[in-house]
């Protein structure tokens, strides 16, 4: 029987478990898939697991999207452009890291809107998931990103690798800027626990403005609904997650499973009752 894992630090939170168990069912693939708790420490021996076939694949969560990378045969050309890595396999004796977050990302916006109407962006965020986003926005055609995060480290870090395509916000002017964008993107842990609220201008805010959270617990965080009183269209981070899980599990199993009415009702059952 296939072992799958998903790591990360924390882990608790995490539903890839639930998707993916419903997918072998679905496609009578003898597998199962945990989570694993992990240190930074721990990462060689799991991918020493892969090596020796005692693990089939793994899903990479905060905040070992980047760390992980040393320790991998090779890079996929998406993983290798992003510099994140959210998913693991073994192929021609090597170990292999992919990113199905940029996917993920791309496939939840083309069901919202089209993607020639996003020229700009507000991204809030330069750790976790916000490379794969940028390599998202500038493949799908934006011309420009704004990007606020609290370590101004990160953005430098992201300059250095998208160059021009990316402007920098002060964190603290975020709450007084004027935004004239098409889209704004919260690719932070802000509003988890629906306990936090990102501080925007919304008096400069078109209502024709689209807001994404990249988070989907709460399903509705305070800035989306913030926004959706402001008149905006709203997307949570619900779609992302579920497309980069199906992406993942094509590459390992060879199988594109379906995500169907009884895994959206297993999901909200868990997440909302």
């Amino acid at each position: 029987m296939k072992k799958f894992f998903v790591i990360g630090n924390p882990i608790e939170h995490s539903l890839s478990p639930t998707v993916h168990q419903h997918w072998f069912k679905k496609n009578n693939v003898k597998a199962t898939y945990e989570k694993k708790l992990l240190e930074e420490k721990d990462l060689k021996n799991i991918i020493k697991d892969i090596k020796n076939d005692h693990v089939a694949g793994i899903n990479v969560t905060v905040p070992f999207k980047q760390r992980i990378i040393p320790l991998l045969d090779e890079l996929s050309t998406v993983a290798q452009s992003t510099l994140s890595v959210n998913t693991i396999y073994k192929k021609n004796n090597k170990v292999i890291g992919d990113n199905t977050d940029v996917g993920g990302f791309q496939k939840s916006l083309m069901d919202n809107i089209s993607k020639e109407s996003i020229k700009s962006a507000l991204l809030i965020g330069a750790g976790g998931v916000a490379p794969s986003i940028v390599y998202a926005l500038k493949t799908s055609g934006v011309e420009q990103i704004f990007i606020a995060n609290r370590t101004v480290e990160k953005i430098v870090n992201l300059q250095e690798k998208f160059g021009p395509l990316l402007t920098k916000i002060a964190w603290e002017d975020l709450s007084k800027q004027q935004l004239n964008v098409d889209i704004i993107i919260n690719a932070t842990s802000l509003g988890l626990n629906n306990d936090h609220m990102i501080d925007l201008n919304f008096s400069s805010i078109d209502k024709k403005t689209i807001f994404y959270d990249v988070i989907y617990n709460p399903s509705e965080t305070r800035l989306l609904q913030k926004a959706k009183k402001h008149g905006c269209h709203t997307v949570n981070g619900m779609k992302m997650f579920l497309y980069q899980a199906q992406l993942a599990f094509e590459i390992w199993n060879h199988i594109k499973p379906v995500i169907d009415v009884d895994l959206t009702n297993i999901l909200a059952k868990k997440l909302y009752d």
